[in-house]
């Protein structure tokens, strides 16, 4: 078995959600780690674990980020990281589906994403990585994070509806 893990330098997580249904406001998450295990080279089998750190949150809007942090939406204080384990992965004919438990502010639901394997490369170290672009929506609501206004004409001021990518790189870690 395999085990790779997330190099860093080399990853982003981001989302992408509504503000007043007009116009996106897009963030991530800095700091955050993965590890993935698999047999096969086609990772249908991988079995994968994510954290990251609500503190880490960044829209490059200080005040937002802060807002952000509070109990009206992440509460980081109480809990401080976002989980992430999958359950299965199907491979489609150009992608993989993979299905997981993620675990926002306590609450954990079933939620699936669409996942891209780039293929693999040698860097100028000798380590073996391989690429992967995840995306998935979430509705917001679904976690605890209900926090909202009415915008002038009546509209929502925050989406429901919060799109995730990820741009992920691992290195083969070790073989076990």
């Amino acid at each position: 078995m395999a085990i790779y893990k997330v190099d860093p330098a080399h990853s982003n997580l981001s989302f992408k959600i509504k503000h007043l249904m007009i116009s996106s406001v897009v963030g991530g998450f800095k700091k955050f780690d993965l590890t993935m295990e698999s047999e096969s080279d086609d990772f249908v089998d991988a079995k994968i674990k994510f954290e990251c750190e609500v503190d880490s949150i960044c829209t490059s809007i200080k005040d937002r980020d802060s807002h952000l942090k509070s109990a009206d939406f992440f509460d980081a204080e109480t809990w401080p990281t976002i989980k992430f384990e999958s359950n299965h992965v199907e491979k489609k004919e150009d992608h993989y589906l993979m299905v997981g438990d993620l675990t926002i502010k306590g609450i954990t639901k079933e939620i699936q994403v669409k996942c891209t394997y780039n293929g693999s490369d040698i860097d100028s170290c000798g380590q073996n990585k391989h690429g992967f672009e995840i995306e998935g929506l979430i509705n917001r609501t679904d976690f605890g994070i209900a926090f909202n206004a009415v915008g002038g004409k009546g509209s929502n001021v925050i989406g429901h509806e919060v799109k995730i990518m990820a741009n992920i790189q691992v290195l083969e870690a070790e073989l076990v």
